[in-house]
């Protein structure tokens, strides 16, 4: 959108769904922001904003006065990852001394499984589990508590607020049993031992071991964007006064001469001016075969050269290399949200308040009807009920899922540009595949033969090259290619005439040859057989008469002939159940015979360039969720205009603007890949909706002593607290299931006749 500067905050406070709802909230309040999206995954949001109306510093205000930290995230400040790994450390000092202690606090308050504490007076054990269980609450559990501080100051609620009541709560009964046991109702001396000093240290303690497994595994989610970010190397050799001197990378401009030896990465992107080496690609295009490069040749930062060295001037750095132009969009997808994120946003933004008020039910319920003495079991179930409620696993379900997924697709050069993106993938029904440039190569090649009889292809293919040398056009450069590659000689015409639309003629070795259509050799009076060419034309490719004094030597075949892996991808693309089409704007004839070999019975030819737009639209309209998969240039409109566009870009040429997937590695089974990424991560998505839902649906009614009047089952806190842990850790762990999918299709069984036929040959 013109006139929108889009920025990256870190945000530090949020602790679940509620919170980055709130935060996402406060941002889109500002004037001047035209979108907003919190992830709280990687404690991110990103924003989009008019920089004549809004200001980075009045949306870092706008989170801070929502109660949360921010800070826009700049090259030059703090990274990522140095700040996930200073709140981790910070995070495991507080659980490791949480645990120390609150294992004391277990110990004596739980003599049914250590008998010795039998021999320790009660009063002597809760004073002694006082002492231990306070400084959890107030050192490991202060973020608990300066959080229910910012909420009550705001007027709003989230999972601090749940657990700082809860835990507030037991720790207050305690105290008060410990000091002051008169105070209790039905207390007095006799019920000064009912303390619960070991629930609410506990659960401090478990909530922070589920914060810190999340954190963990969230980290391990993230983790493709940091492999891209370590590809960069920190030095450059460059060739300054005729001397080769090592600088910082970042300090290379375009225009510097650099020096890369075997085995070292090249530092920014550039043109190779001398020497000569094969480069491993396969962090931009996923190619694992490593490239050629020579003077004139393109490098890009971050590749790793293999055998010999090389120059190169540099064209690109900093955060215009390529790299750069990766990490951003992986940084981008990431930090999107898939409009299915929008049910859990809903359930948020109420889920918390409503909690607090099943809660005060429950502790109502239990104070009017429950058993004598009826304030512990009150309070505990109270207690109970909020822990084991935290929204944490529904503000995760999403974000962890396209991190992992977008993440796992960026490793196989597959850029997704987000969760929207993701979601209407998995919904696709139909995909148009432009052919000149995604179906063939691109380019005009020598595709086969019909020799004379007493001609053999060599001396065929070596008349035409011969009489095509002198040709630019890139029908001759076909043929001309193939001779060279079969080691013809080539030259030697005199002569050289071009018939434009018709062929060439010229002398060669003192003859006559003609190379071109029938009609042209019916003007020079030579007959060709009947059906001459035609085999070929029936194979979409374009015949090439040869005759040589007069006598027919037989038909070249040149085309632009499918990609090596075209028929595969089709097959896998029909085999997931969708309906493939080609569009092209040649002749219907050529485009059947292009399109059968390639395995697709719908074509849609005759399609001139401005009528791509129109040929997606008339799909979408008849109902098909389309996705065109064009070269992502002069099919920029197309992609633009279907659900999903997907571009087929070499690996400088990144930002394909135009699409919402880029493949790297020119590659067609990259979209089959895609699309069955994409239902891999909503199926994952939705796994991790349910059972989030379904925790609480379930969690809360046992909590809250549902199974009590039947069974006379309750829900310790310190249990709730552990299956509240648990629920968020497993939705992170099944969105690291990606990780391990199968993304390609399975291979065939065969039959015990097919294998044993197999063997015997």
């Amino acid at each position: 959108m013109a006139g929108t500067t889009q920025a990256t905050f870190a945000v530090t406070g949020m602790s679940c769904a509620a919170c980055s709802g709130r935060v996402e909230r406060a941002i889109g309040a500002v004037p001047g922001v035209t979108a907003a999206s919190v992830n709280l995954a990687l404690r991110t949001a990103s924003v989009a904003f008019d920089p004549a109306r809004a200001t980075p510093e009045a949306i870092a205000e706008a989170v801070r006065a929502a109660g949360y930290g921010a800070a826009l995230e700049t090259r030059s400040t703090e990274s990522r990852e140095e700040r996930e790994a200073r709140e981790m450390n910070a995070l495991r000092r507080d659980l490791v001394a949480a645990a120390a202690l609150s294992a004391g606090v277990f110990v004596l308050g739980m003599p049914h499984f250590f008998p010795f504490v039998h021999h320790v007076p009660v009063a002597v054990r809760n004073v002694v589990s006082f002492a231990l269980a306070t400084p959890v609450m107030f050192w490991p559990g202060r973020r608990f508590f300066q959080g229910l501080a910012t909420t009550l100051r705001r007027r709003t609620a989230d999972m601090n607020t749940l657990v700082a009541i809860g835990t507030g709560a037991a720790y207050t009964l305690s105290t008060v049993a410990t000091f002051a046991p008169r105070a209790l109702p039905h207390g007095g001396g006799d019920h000064g031992g009912h303390v619960y000093f070991e629930s609410s240290a506990m659960i401090i303690t478990l909530v922070l071991l589920g914060r810190y497994l999340e954190r963990r595994a969230t980290g391990r989610a993230s983790q493709a964007v940091r492999k891209l970010a370590g590809l960069a190397p920190k030095r450059a050799r460059l060739v300054r006064g005729g001397a080769e001197t090592e600088v910082p990378a970042d300090e290379v401009v375009p225009g510097d001469v650099v020096v890369v030896r075997p085995g070292e990465r090249v530092p920014v992107d550039g043109v190779v001016s001398s020497g000569a080496s094969a480069v491993d690609e396969s962090l931009v295009t996923g190619e694992s075969a490593p490239a050629d490069k020579g003077p004139g040749s393109e490098v890009v930062g971050g590749t790793i050269n293999t055998t010999g060295s090389f120059t190169f001037t540099a064209t690109r750095t900093g955060q215009a290399t390529v790299l750069a132009g990766i990490i951003r969009m992986v940084e981008e997808a990431q930090g999107s949200r898939a409009p299915i994120q929008r049910l859990a946003d809903r359930v948020a933004a109420v889920f918390v308040p409503a909690v607090l008020g099943v809660g005060l039910v429950t502790l109502a319920a239990w104070l009017l009807f429950g058993p004598e003495p009826r304030l512990a079991p009150a309070l505990l179930s109270f207690v109970s009920v909020l822990v084991i409620s935290c929204p944490c696993a529904m503000g995760l379900a999403t974000p962890t899922a396209i991190m992992v997924g977008t993440g796992r697709a960026a490793e196989m050069g597959i850029y997704v540009r987000g969760g929207a993106v993701l979601e209407t993938a998995h919904r696709l029904t139909t995909v148009v595949l432009d052919k000149t440039g995604t179906l063939t190569a691109g380019r005009m090649s020598f595709a086969g033969a019909s020799p004379a009889p007493g001609v053999t292809e060599n001396e065929l293919v070596a008349v035409a090259a011969a009489a095509e040398r002198p040709s630019e056009h890139p029908i001759a450069a076909a043929v001309v290619s193939e001779a060279l590659r079969l080691g013809l000689a080539v030259d030697g015409a005199q002569g050289f005439e071009a018939l434009p639309g018709r062929g060439v003629r010229a002398s060669v070795g003192g003859a006559t040859v003609i190379v071109g259509t029938g009609a042209l050799l019916a003007e020079h009076g030579v007959a060709a057989p009947d059906g001459a060419g035609d085999a070929l034309a029936r194979k979409g490719l374009t015949p090439l008469l040869v005759t040589r004094d007069g006598r027919y030597l037989g038909a070249i075949g040149v085309g632009d002939t499918l990609r090596p892996e075209a028929r595969r991808a089709v097959a896998d693309l029909r085999g997931m159940g969708l309906s493939v089409v080609m569009l092209t704007g040649d002749r219907e004839r050529t485009a059947r015979a292009v399109a059968g070999e390639a395995g697709i019975d719908r074509v849609l030819s005759e399609v001139l360039p401005d009528g791509k737009v129109a040929a997606v639209e008339r799909l979408r309209a008849a109902g098909e969720v389309v996705a065109m998969v064009g070269d992502g240039i002069n099919d920029a409109p197309a992609l633009a205009t279907a659900d999903v566009g997907v571009a087929l870009v070499t690996g400088t040429d990144v930002a394909a603007e135009a699409s919402d997937i880029t493949l790297l590695r020119p590659d067609l089974t990259g979209v089959a890949t895609a699309v069955r990424l994409s239902r891999a991560t909503m199926r994952v998505i939705r796994q991790n909706l349910f059972w989030a839902f379904f925790y609480n649906t379930v969690g809360i009614p046992i909590a809250a002593g549902a199974l009590y009047p039947a069974f006379g089952i309750t829900l310790q806190p310190m249990y709730a607290a552990l299956a509240m842990a648990f629920s968020s850790v497993s939705v992170v762990s099944n969105s690291l299931r990606l990780r391990r999918v199968r993304l390609t299709p399975a291979p065939r069984r065969q039959t015990n006749g097919a294998a044993a036929a197999q063997a015997s040959a």
